[in-house]
């Protein structure tokens, strides 16, 4: 059990200084001044001047690694629990990515297994770029509909040299697979697309769902800052269907990319909804740079940490209020990925909390309720971590 006085609480609404009591994993009670339990074994940690947010949630990361464009030796490594919990993230959804052809979908459903293990939530997408696409039980939606960790299938590469190329009616027949597959599960079933550099990329998902009973509710297309004219049509998209801006790759690719940070704010001013925009980081992915005759040029690989520092530069740098920029983090991810317990503060939620510091560092975080970082020093790492 533990304790927290007097903390700042983004729920991600501002509720104010309050004492937060973290016990059975959960959050059981927010007020103030809530007494010590008597009797019972409980640490107590002063957050004074420290903000209390909920555990972000990464819904794009290559658990297991990706990437291989360049060659076998840039195979990127997996990812440790360190690089998630110095980004206070406490709940990342995997993916497999480029390379379904000599990786595979069991070993991200292994991953996620061992960082359930280190003691975060993990969930992924089945299938790769590929269509048809790698799966675990033959079909998409069995995956979903039967394997626990398994909440969508993505990311299915579209508009990109590296797509497969899949038809209006090979994707309409891959999303509806994977709705019923979300509706018997009581998942999201959503398809994960990996936008690439193709002009007008967003077209296939409007034929999608003009020739079918499917909305664009059903698509989460991710890279959607990747350069400036697909940008420019995600402005349009995104009052219709989500979009998933790309944090980590920004720094390396300034000419192209639009920062994440600015990419919130034009996208608010276009009239997109606050609730349809979501940060991911593409962790651990290989980020690659191709010249106009297809070459492998330069190869950068993503970190977690990204969409941390993005929601801390559209605060300080945007001017956009901490409430609403973590939504793009939090409550957004957990309402569209159907994560019923993730993304808030509040009573009977999981007890995933990030407390940061004025400089936006994690100084404490509860993954579950338990403690894994404390005063900024990790508690936990990885099985394999020094």
């Amino acid at each position: 059990m533990i304790l927290f006085k007097k903390c700042q609480v983004y729920a991600p609404e501002l509720l104010g200084e309050k004492d937060v009591f973290i016990a059975g994993g959960k959050i059981a009670a927010i007020g103030d001044d809530i007494p010590e339990p008597a009797g019972m074994e409980i640490d107590v940690v002063d957050g004074t001047g420290l903000k209390m947010v909920p555990g972000l949630i990464d819904c794009h990361v290559h658990i297991a690694g990706a990437g291989g464009e360049g060659g076998p030796a840039t195979r990127t490594p997996e990812l440790t629990l360190s690089e998630l919990l110095e980004g206070g993230i406490t709940t990342v959804i995997g993916c497999l990515g480029t390379d379904g052809l000599t990786r595979s979908v069991e070993s991200v459903l292994m991953k996620a297994k061992s960082l359930r293990e280190e003691g975060v939530s993990a969930w992924i997408y089945t299938g790769s770029y590929q269509v048809p696409t790698p799966t675990l039980l033959g079909d998409v939606g069995r995956d979903i509909a039967l394997i626990d960790e398994v909440i969508g299938v993505g990311e299915i590469s579209l508009s990109d040299h590296r797509s497969s190329g899949p038809t209006v009616e090979e994707l309409i027949r891959l999303a509806g697979h994977a709705r019923v597959g979300g509706l018997l599960g009581g998942k999201a079933g959503i398809v994960n697309c990996h936008m690439g550099d193709a002009k007008n990329p967003f077209q296939i998902l409007y034929d999608v769902a003009a020739k079918s009973e499917l909305t664009l509710g059903q698509f989460l297309p991710t890279h959607c800052n990747r350069n400036d004219y697909i940008f420019e049509d995600a402005k349009e998209y995104g009052k219709k269907g989500f979009v998933d801006i790309t944090a980590s790759s920004y720094p390396f690719f300034p000419e192209y990319e639009t920062k994440p940070s600015k990419a919130v704010i034009e996208l608010l001013a276009a009239g997109v909804p606050l609730e349809h925009i979501t940060f991911s980081s593409d962790g651990c992915g290989s980020l690659p740079d191709f010249d106009e005759k297809g070459n492998l040029i330069k190869l950068e690989t993503g970190k977690p940490r990204s969409i941390l520092d993005e929601v801390r530069d559209l605060v300080r740098d945007e001017g956009l209020e901490l409430a609403k920029a973590l939504q793009v983090v939090t409550s957004n991810v957990a309402r569209i990925l159907k994560l019923g317990r993730k993304g808030r503060i509040a009573a009977g939620a999981d007890a995933d909390v990030t407390l940061l510091d004025n400089e936006f560092r994690p100084y404490h975080v509860v993954a579950n309720g338990t403690l894994m970082v404390h005063n900024a020093r990790f508690l936990k790492k990885g099985t394999f971590e020094e």
